[in-house]
């Protein structure tokens, strides 16, 4: 059985990854996935022998992110006023959380393509 030639490089593949089918790529794409979620999970056999699970908890944390990230954003005009803190200090948090909420897209779309690759990779192994 030939393997196909996958190619998922597009301006959402992290640039930590190595291109699925070279040498090393799929360690790569674990390390990278792993910074992604909190430290205590390195420590599960089954997400260190798994790549494809540790791809699926960290779309999960992401997405979890992406949600606080949300949820601050929106409440900040209402409720950090009441903190004592000053417009310009808001406006700044403002700014930081929209950021963040647009970094964490482009990390969950990255995030998809990593597990796309995994999962292309290990259903050839089939």
């Amino acid at each position: 059985m030939a393997l196909t030639t996958y190619s998922p490089i597009t301006s959402d593949w992290p640039c930590q990854v190595k291109t699925p089918g070279s040498f090393d790529w799929e360690r790569s794409a674990t390390k990278w996935l792993r910074d992604l979620v909190p430290s205590r999970y390195a420590s599960y056999p089954v997400l260190r022998k798994h790549p494809v699970l540790l791809a699926r908890h960290a779309q999960i944390q992401v997405q979890h992110e992406i949600r606080v990230a949300r949820t601050a954003l929106q409440t900040a005009r209402a409720e950090l006023p009441a903190l004592g803190l000053h417009e310009s200090v808001i406006e700044h948090t403002i700014k930081m959380y929209a950021a963040e909420v647009l970094q964490l897209n482009h990390i969950a779309r990255s995030v998809r393509a990593v597990t796309q690759a995994l999962v292309d990779h290990n259903a050839g192994r089939n």
